[in-house]
């Protein structure tokens, strides 16, 4: 069983990024299909996915849905500096200020987590 964590920092402004972040939750899907023990953190301007992947109109709204309850964390600090934070905690999803505001990558890396980012 493999341990992952995906890491999405692609903002919401660019058909490239939106690829980045279906990628994203396609290899959290493949992962918690095979049992993998997977997580998804929203970093930098990927917090503003939150608000985007919420709104049931969205394209990859359930697909989010399906994999939500990996989700780790969101940043604390990037949603605040985004603006989004309301938007995050409107969605019930959890903030995290594990470093200096923002999650820690390295207590997953320490944990034996794999990083991938998009």
């Amino acid at each position: 069983m493999a341990k992952m964590c995906v890491l999405l920092l692609a903002d919401t402004a660019t058909p490239e990024a939106m690829g980045r972040m279906a990628n994203a939750l396609t290899t959290v899907m493949e992962c918690d299909e095979a049992g993998d023990d997977v997580v998804l953190i929203f970093d930098g301007a990927a917090t503003r996915w939150v608000g985007e992947l919420s709104r049931s109109d969205h394209k990859y709204h359930a697909a989010f849905q399906q994999i939500r309850y990996r989700l780790r964390a969101v940043c604390s600090y990037c949603a605040n500096a985004y603006g989004v934070a309301d938007q995050i905690r409107a969605a019930g999803l959890p903030l995290s200020n594990e470093f200096r505001g923002h999650p820690s990558i390295r207590t997953l890396v320490n944990a034996g987590y794999t990083v991938l980012s998009f």
